[in-house]
């Protein structure tokens, strides 16, 4: 052991001296020996890709600003820098007999409460002398690992020191043993060895500018997000690994009719048998299916996905022509539905175009013999959860590739295609996941139709990928059986829409939702006596959220308050009333002047345009649209809004997505409508 010890010395000296004399001019021996140090603790534990790096500049100074998600952000930076940083930090640090000699050797800017002044007076002189320094303008570690309210200092240091600002921002260290997640930090078990971590360093902009630093961190942070090496993934195979880490515990709860229960393995079994019969039934690229939330969509979704093939989910409620229209597009030759559902929709729209290819997947599962599915049930409960994709046949990698179709019909005309790619998906998957709306023990009621985008992607996708359960109901309007559901279920989060939401003040009580932690609403605004009523006879918080088709769908959400010691009054906000929440992870927004084509700063009423990896690739066999719809990789959304001061999205109407901006802009605005599908 002594020698492997002396070994390991040996190497690390070697290190330094190697590093210390190709350093910059500017470093001292000192904190290059402490920046070689961390670099091999970034080594042994992170997996960083880094862009923008050359934005730096490499001589004189400049205020580094950065999100703050972890307390090894500070190594990460130290360590990329070719030239170094110094630090603002907590003057705690210094008085702890290591941390601060370590801080004293990086010549870090101490801040105290009572002498903030001072810390302002030192940064100003370290960066006329032509250093860099950074801040961490949020003050704190975020609480939800998006961007926390920026503190005024930065500003005033940049403005006094008059150099160039330089925003960088991190990701993948959300959830981390160094981050806050669960409402503290160090004390979680590592989930990934090593971490992928992205970090991604802005062009520099003058601290005249300074009101834009907000947003230009969110664009910085959504390019990092979407570096993440998940995102290359395949849906199936992420969907195959969650339901087969489940085993035996239930995955979803049926309440179509007489109540059952299925274990993640027998789901995934099920949708194993129906992938591998779907790749003989037909060769078409696209299936279609028609059915209501619960057992049968879900098998039928994921077969599809297993299959290779893309699931197009009808929207049986359209006319007739429209969804002739949705199945010519598609070009499907398969429509998968139930006889029982089917004659059911026909006694309402008699005319629905089947097609002349109807598959019934009730009667398909109802004939498999036991040992078809009892052979791959015990594989999936024997083997490793990460092999089981290889077992059925999934492909690792997805991307770009279609993964689903979905139709939107908008205001008016034929219906558009969304397509959206495995990498669309997965990545609202993390970002609902990062927001922590739905903990890991949630138990979700949906009843929202699979084939509008929440119900497809929450509804669906979320909760048999991870830890949750799913209870389904096959329609929204019966709030009977829903509130039933919850009291029987032990259901803590349920979604849907403030109409579908509002007979359960007349029909339900505050017993009767014991065990109901919140409800998330979305797709209409949200009135304020419903969310009262919610709150004080129900005693359930109402937390309203915001999201389109195109963008997978998950854009914002409001999520609880939770108890913060470092918070003013102990509380950190997560939900302000009257908005649609913060963007989730990963998500960018600017508002642009409808007149003059300008972006706006925060705070401002404009056109909003978000970007991120949820953003749809584009309308199917509609170049000209998505070229409208998609500026410059930000996607147009049609709606007016404003971010406020501590990051929360007020929709403030909605003009037309598609009308000319900058220069003749008709004024079309017409009530704003929170879509959260």
């Amino acid at each position: 052991m002594l020698g492997l010890a002396l070994l390991a010395i040996g190497l690390f000296l070697l290190l330094f001296l190697w590093r210390g004399f190709r350093r910059d001019a500017s470093m001292s021996w000192g904190y290059c020996f402490v920046q070689t140090l961390c670099w091999c603790f970034v080594r042994l534990f992170y997996r960083v890709e880094v862009r923008g790096l050359t934005n730096l500049p490499t001589t004189g100074g400049a205020l580094i600003v950065c999100n703050h998600v972890a307390y090894v952000d500070v190594i990460l930076l130290g360590v990329l820098s070719p030239r170094p940083i110094r630090f603002l930090s907590w003057e705690g640090f210094e008085r702890n007999p290591i941390i601060g000699k370590l801080t004293r050797l990086m010549r870090t800017i101490p801040v105290a409460e009572d002498k903030a002044k001072e810390a302002i007076q030192k940064s100003t002189e370290a960066l006329k002398a032509g250093e860099l320094v950074c801040i961490f303008p949020e003050g704190s570690l975020t609480r939800n690992g998006g961007v926390l309210p920026l503190q005024r200092g930065f500003e005033l240091i940049a403005r006094r020191a008059d150099v160039p600002i330089v925003p960088v921002a991190m990701d993948g260290l959300w959830g981390s043993i160094f981050s806050h997640l669960g409402g503290k930090s160090f004390f979680k078990w590592p989930k990934h060895f090593p971490r992928p971590v992205a970090a991604v360093f802005g062009q520099p902009f003058p601290a005249s500018e300074h009101a834009q630093t907000r947003l230009r961190l969110l664009e910085l942070a959504a390019e990092a997000f979407s570096l993440r090496p998940s995102l290359r993934g395949h849906l199936g195979r992420e969907v195959a690994v969650g339901l087969a880490a489940k085993g035996g515990r239930v995955a979803l709860v049926d309440r179509t009719g007489a109540r059952r229960a299925y274990s993640g393995a027998l789901v995934l079994s099920l949708a194993w048998v129906i992938a591998k019969r779907l790749r003989v039934r037909t060769n078409a690229r696209r299936v279609a299916i028609v059915l209501p939330p619960g057992i049968a969509a879900a098998v039928a979704n994921l077969a599809c996905v297993l299959a290779g093939k893309t699931p197009v989910n009808l929207n049986f409620t359209l006319g007739r022509e429209q969804v002739q229209s949705c199945l010519r597009r598609a070009e499907v030759d398969l429509v998968i539905t139930a006889e029982a559902f089917k004659a059911k929709l026909s006694e309402k729209f008699a005319d629905f175009p089947w097609g002349d290819r109807v598959w019934d997947i009730a009667a398909e599962l109802q004939s498999l013999r036991r040992w078809q599915v009892a052979w791959r049930l015990g594989m999936v409960r024997a083997l490793p959860s990460r092999l089981i994709p290889a077992a059925i046949g999934v492909p690792s990698a997805g991307g770009d590739e279609e993964a689903a179709l979905l139709f939107t019909s908008g205001s008016s005309g034929e219906p558009k295609g969304v397509v959206l790619s495995h990498r669309n998906l997965l990545a609202n998957l993390r970002q609902i996941e990062d927001a922590d709306i739905l903990p890991a023990s949630a138990v979700l009621l949906s009843s929202l139709p699979v084939f509008h985008s929440f119900g497809f992607t929450v509804g669906l996708w979320y909760c048999l990928s991870r830890d949750g359960t799913l209870v389904t109901l096959p329609s929204p309007l019966d709030t009977n059986a829903a509130i039933k559901a919850i009291k029987e279920e032990g259901v803590t989060v349920t979604v849907g829409t403030p109409t579908f939401l509002r007979p359960y003040l007349r029909r339900a009580t505050a017993e009767d939702l014991k065990t109901l932690e919140w409800a998330v609403v979305g797709a209409e605004k949200l009135p304020d006596d419903l969310a009262q009523g919610f709150t004080e006879q129900l005693k359930t918080p109402m937390l309203e959220g915001y999201g389109i088709t195109e963008t997978s769908p998950v854009l914002a959400v409001n999520v609880p308050d939770k108890a913060d010691a470092e918070a003013p009054n102990g509380i950190w906000k997560g939900n302000v009333r009257g908005s649609v929440g913060r963007p989730v992870m990963g998500v960018a927004v600017r508002f642009i002047d409808v007149e003059t084509g300008a972006p706006l700063s925060v705070g401002q009423v404009g056109l909003l345009e978000v970007r991120g990896a949820n953003v749809f690739t584009g309308y199917l066999g509609d170049p000209g649209r998505t070229a409208e719809a998609k500026v410059d990789g930000w996607y147009r959304t049609g709606d007016l809004a404003r971010l406020d001061e501590a990051g929360f999205l007020h929709l403030a109407g909605r003009l037309s997505r598609f009308s000319k901006i900058g220069g003749g802009f008709p004024r079309c605005l017409r009530k704003c409508r929170a879509s959260l599908f």
